[in-house]
């Protein structure tokens, strides 16, 4: 016969799992794709590649197209590739085998363009090169026991070396304006590390965020993963929404 069931018998609902970012979609076939793309931070990345040349004395577009698909091949895909190889952050079912063509193919290409800029554009472009080829999977990969995975290495790397790629590239040399644009970018990279750290650690490490906010009104609110995700997600995408529309802006005011 049967035992009923108690209370601490009872199933508990099913949910949904907790998605690793507030852009990835389900897991499977072209949408890890997406995913692994980090969308609104790779846009928000290369907005510093057209706020470097829009610093700059005179913008180049030609040379400006290249720097961005150079970045969007060696930051958006090669190492966004070689992070989700290194413990599978954004949870894909991309295979390894595809992740790595993906990481060795966007490195190539940066570098292809890279080369191509340097024969056509400027001879000092190599040292950029070998920066990027080098901080691409130290940063991504963790290497020298992940001592260039820090914050300020995050804002060197994928702020500040992107806006000074693009205004040498652009000018040939640095003026006194790209002072004031490396402090911007660093901040604002800086303010995205902040937030986007809190929040991988609630979406992928934390089950359950328990307790309540008592006001100084006697009122009260239930914690939870959601309430503790809101502030920053809402914050991250404004960001990475008014980086956008800043280098926009200030692009076409150059024209």
């Amino acid at each position: 016969m049967r035992r009923p069931l108690t209370a601490s018998m009872t199933p508990r609902p099913l949910t949904a799992p907790r998605r690793p970012a507030f852009y990835a979609l389900a897991a499977g076939g072209w949408r890890d794709y997406f995913t692994l793309l980090h969308l609104p931070y790779t846009l928000w990345h290369l907005s510093y590649v057209v706020l470097g040349a829009a610093f700059a004395p005179t913008v180049r577009y030609g040379r400006l197209g290249a720097t961005l698909a150079a970045f969007f091949l060696g930051m958006g895909v090669a190492a966004h590739a070689l992070d989700e190889l290194s413990g599978r952050p954004l949870q894909t079912r991309i295979p390894k085998s595809v992740l790595k063509a993906l990481a060795v193919g966007g490195l190539a290409g940066a570098c292809g363009l890279g080369i191509a800029g340097t024969i056509l554009a400027t001879p000092w472009l190599p040292f950029f090169i070998v920066f990027g080829v080098f901080i691409a999977p130290a940063y991504s990969l963790e290497w020298f026991r992940g001592r260039l995975h820090s914050d300020i290495w995050f804002a060197l790397a994928w702020g500040v070396f992107p806006f000074l790629t693009a205004y040498w590239v652009s000018a040939e040399r640095f003026g006194a304006g790209v002072l004031p644009g490396v402090v911007a970018v660093l901040a604002l990279s800086l303010a995205q590390r902040t937030l986007s750290m809190r929040v991988r650690t609630i979406r992928r490490k934390v089950r359950s965020v328990e307790g309540t906010v008592v006001y100084a009104d006697g009122s009260t609110e239930h914690l939870s993963t959601k309430w503790a995700l809101a502030t920053d997600e809402a914050a991250l995408r404004l960001l990475s929404l008014t980086t956008i529309a800043l280098a926009t802006g200030v692009l076409l005011a150059r024209l």
